[in-house]
């Protein structure tokens, strides 16, 4: 892919945990695969000054999104566990800032916006377009892609960066994502 950063542009990876790849207690089918693919994006967007934040699902174990706790999901991505880790193979830079979400005991944050002040301090930074990818395409990478164009971002999803939940499901999510004017490149 020969994309170009520039000023005012940040890449946003979204949940990129072990517990959503294989081995993982809530895997998404290949959802390792797209390390190799973003590792050399992360290394450009760092060696031209772009920030790169990181998402994370950082559940206390009483979260409401567990199905022992009512909601729809396996426990995952407990804090301070391996499954809530970022997977090894994946290049953080050492100034990367993470975004925790999915912290709260009321209600679950699919969107790395969600009551995170991320929006805020993107709007500080003078973030003009923000690049997406990570896991699932269809749950967490959508709603955050979603959030981002709301906020007045313009909005780039990296397909071959994401894998959704289910082929289904993840056609859905981009159809709907062209629909509010997200870029799939």
């Amino acid at each position: 892919m020969n994309m170009e950063f520039t000023e005012g542009d940040v890449l946003l990876l979204v949940d990129i945990q072990n517990d959503f790849c294989p081995g993982g207690n809530l895997p998404i089918e290949k959802g390792d695969e797209i390390i190799p693919f973003l590792n050399p994006i992360i290394k450009k967007a760092s060696a031209v000054g772009i920030p790169v934040f990181l998402s994370r699902d950082f559940h206390p174990r009483l979260h409401p999104s567990f199905k022992e706790n009512g909601g729809k999901w396996p426990v995952h991505c407990i804090q301070d566990t391996e499954g809530a880790r970022f997977h090894p193979d994946l290049n953080i830079p050492d100034n990367a800032e993470i975004v925790s979400k999915g912290t709260r005991f009321d209600k679950d944050q699919y969107s790395a916006f969600d009551d995170t002040g991320l929006g805020d301090l993107f709007k500080k930074l003078k973030i003009k377009r923000v690049f997406v990818a990570g896991l699932a395409l269809d749950v967490c990478v959508k709603e955050t892609a979603v959030d981002s164009v709301k906020l007045g971002f313009k909005t780039y999803v990296l397909k071959q960066g994401t894998r959704p939940v289910s082929k289904r499901s993840g056609e859905q999510a981009l159809n709907q994502m062209k629909e509010l004017g997200i870029e799939i490149i």
